[in-house]
């Protein structure tokens, strides 16, 4: 039988968090940064956001914790792409309603596709055990996440 895992102390705690938090600033830097692509990783992020729905400027500058100003010269050149399209709120003809074109979901969904990838060639790697033992560390810190 088993026993029980003991709590980390409070110094074991402070270099795990520590160390955690690095370790996943590295990789999420790599996956954005590995396959440098036709899009901007502030711009891909944009990008999904539309993903899940329609917004104004105003809103996306909110959910990206930015200034107005900056998400305007970010959503500028997704227009000019084609992968953002800008209409008429019908409730308000001052404002602008952003959303995703076939265009930009595509290119969202390509961006995921090569980015998994980049990811799963990593961890095909790593032997059997740490493979599970990522498995499982995926489930504790989308807990983590959530809280």
């Amino acid at each position: 039988m088993t026993r029980p895992a003991a709590p980390l102390s409070a110094t074991e705690l402070a270099q795990v968090a520590s160390d955690l938090r690095l370790a996943c600033m590295r990789i999420s830097r790599r996956v954005r940064f590995e396959h440098v692509s036709e899009i901007a990783p502030h711009q891909f992020s944009v990008l999904v956001r539309l993903e899940a729905g329609p917004h104004t400027p105003g809103e996306l500058a909110e959910i990206e914790r930015v200034a107005k100003p900056t998400m305007t010269k970010t959503v500028g050149p997704l227009v000019e792409r084609g992968w953002v399209q800008r209409t008429a709120d019908p409730a308000d003809g001052r404002q602008v309603i952003l959303s995703l074109t076939r265009e930009g979901r595509a290119t969202v969904e390509a961006t995921r596709r090569r980015r998994d990838a980049w990811m799963r060639t990593r961890i095909g790697r790593l032997a059997p055990a740490d493979q599970r033992l990522l498995a499982e560390a995926e489930r504790v810190l989308a807990r983590v996440a959530a809280e």
